[in-house]
């Protein structure tokens, strides 16, 4: 099977069933769809000018028209960045709520469950389970796909990506616990301020564990033995300032061409001082629950002596105070607000933001517009309704949008199609195999650096030449590719164990192929399927005649599978 750099050829698709199991017949068998990354556009909204009546000399009251609601495929394409998955209903509500109305019911919205107590209602704290896995994957799938507060799951994963910690990096027993609270951490904290965020994960025994800074001692000048760095390292780098010094629209600071590092090795040795004494709450391991509480001060193991960490001199008498201080140090650094900024936009809108909208991000970070810093509330907001998130102008421009990440792909047919777990078990498990699953795993990051680097630019390819990033491309390749096309198709075709979609509604547009792949190419690829692609799609749905044993079930499956394969599909603009 051969893949084209910029997408997947579609495999052959062969079968699929209902969900009670009916209906095995051959999909079909088609050739590869066409590569090219020719999207659809979607509607503009424009407002009329008003006009002034003839022969008055007072001009009309200018009268301010309200934006046109969204199309159906425009809210897609909105739900596509929001949340883990368009469906028919949450379209329904961002046509009628318009983009600000729907984030703001996702904010106002409770937790319907912690991923905490999710676990402990499966029974997955008994005793046994101290050493397994068990209940971690389940416990992911059943938020992502499951859950109505879709925005703050979309962010959640983002923060994750940002804010890594991996299970197998835990060292540790109840380890779904750990990754449990720590997720609860960035929930909760969502669309709360960064600082805060900053201050949970620095006491998150989660963090600590991943980080190797639990029971961190301060320098003992008899063994020469120094304060672990990892924490400290990891957390200018990659958590708030990033290697070089940025101006306010994320472009970098240079001095005579080269670019100006944000912080120097003395600051990381400085800063990892301050993190020495935290310890676990307790030291009672036969339940996880001290696994969700924060990380305590241990004086006698903590550098009480003066740190200098970016110019900033941290009185280490106090603990957790000298913690708080080299936080807001941190905090406070000018490269905060464009570094997460542009973060945040790579992860839900487009890999290759122009700095005019990093800045509008970075603004917003700096200030809410009420002299408050870090308020991710109003940041979500910026990055998700900006106009390049939102304008038409991204559906033509080649450096706009991004390419879905496996993950996405999964949770969105799965939304799209009302997939459920009667049993709540949830039994996708891990899918990170990049030969027989998805290459990506939500919680299950391989290092610090995730499955992919927000700078990494595919090597040998016109994205290379232009200059331009594309982060996901880092763990797609041919094999990753045909893993992820197998897996799909037998999700499509059978779900796995009773995780399985409902087509009820999409087999009413079986008959019509063009009804039918109309409604696909909206609820998965917000309408941004090409006219080659719709067309070569609706000659291998209509291969399969209308009159054929399983007729209806077998054309909604080639709709699917072969949208879920296309180019024009795994490339969001």
């Amino acid at each position: 099977m051969m893949i084209d750099r910029e997408g997947a050829a579609p495999a052959d698709a062969r079968g699929v069933t209902t969900r009670d199991g009916a209906g095995d017949a051959a999909w079909g068998r088609n050739g590869a769809l066409a590569s090219a990354l020719f999207l659809a556009a979607c509607g503009s909204e424009q407002a009329a000018a008003p006009a002034t009546p003839a022969g008055s000399s007072t001009p009309a009251p200018v009268v301010v028209a309200p934006p046109a609601p969204p199309t159906a495929a425009e809210a897609s394409r909105f739900l596509a960045q929001a949340s883990m998955g368009a469906t028919r209903a949450e379209i329904d509500k961002v046509v009628s709520r318009g983009y600000a109305g729907w984030i703001d019911d996702q904010i106002a919205m409770a937790r319907p469950i912690s991923y905490w107590d999710w676990l402990v209602a499966g029974g997955y704290n008994a005793a046994a389970n101290i050493n397994s896995y068990a209940g971690f994957d389940a416990m992911v799938w059943s938020q992502l796909i499951g859950a109505p507060d879709q925005l703050r799951q979309r962010v959640v994963t983002a923060l994750l990506d940002i804010l890594v910690v991996g299970i197998d990096g835990l060292n540790a027993q109840w380890r779904p616990f750990l990754m449990a609270a720590y997720m609860d951490v960035l929930a909760d904290n969502a669309f709360g301020n960064y600082r805060t965020l900053l201050g949970a994960v620095t006491t998150s025994a989660a963090m600590a564990y991943y980080l190797t800074f639990l029971n961190n001692r301060k320098a003992d000048t008899r063994t020469g033995a120094m304060p672990d760095e990892n924490y400290a390292r990891e957390l200018m780098q990659l958590f708030t300032l990033g290697l070089y010094r940025l101006n306010s629209d994320g472009t970098q600071q240079t001095s005579n061409g080269a670019p100006i590092d944000t912080y120097t090795q003395a600051d990381v040795t400085q800063l990892a001082r301050v993190f020495t004494g935290l310890q676990l709450a307790n030291s009672d391991n036969s339940t996880p629950d001290r696994m969700r509480l924060p990380l305590v001060m241990t004086a006698s193991l903590h550098e009480t002596g003066t740190s200098t960490v970016l110019g900033a001199s941290i009185n280490g008498a106090d603990g957790m105070g000298a913690v708080n201080a080299a936080l807001d140090t941190i905090f406070a650094h000018p490269n905060v607000p464009p570094f997460i900024g542009k973060l945040l936009i790579q992860r839900l809108v487009t890999s290759n933001p122009s700095p005019a909208y990093v800045a509008r991000v970075a603004a917003v970070f700096a200030d809410n517009g009420k002299q408050v810093r870090g308020d991710l509330a109003a940041v979500v907001r910026a990055v998700l309704l900006d106009s390049e998130a939102r304008g038409s102008a991204a559906l033509t421009k080649a450096e706009a949008g991004r390419l879905r990440t496996p993950v996405e792909r999964l949770t969105g047919w799965a939304r799209a199609f009302g997939a459920t777990s009667p049993s709540n078990a949830w039994a996708i498990g891990d899918t990170t195999s990049g030969t027989s699953r998805l290459g990506q795993g939500i919680g299950r990051a391989p290092s610090v650096f995730n499955f992919y680097r927000p700078g990494y630019i595919p090597p040998a390819t016109a994205l290379a030449g232009a200059g331009l990033v594309a982060p996901e491309f880092q763990i797609t390749n041919e094999q990753s590719v045909v893993g992820y096309v197998n897996f799909m198709y037998s999700l499509v075709a059978n779900g796995i164990g009773d995780v399985k979609a409902d087509y009820t509604a999409i087999l009413t547009k079986a008959g019509d192929s063009a009804a039918l792949v109309d409604e696909v190419n909206v609820l998965l690829a917000a309408g941004q399927l090409s006219s080659a692609t719709v067309a070569s799609i609706r000659a291998a749905v209509d291969s399969v005649a209308t009159t054929a044993t399983n007729a209806a079930i077998n054309r909604v499956g080639i709709a699917i599978m072969l949208t879920l394969a296309s180019p024009d599909y795994l490339t969001l603009r």
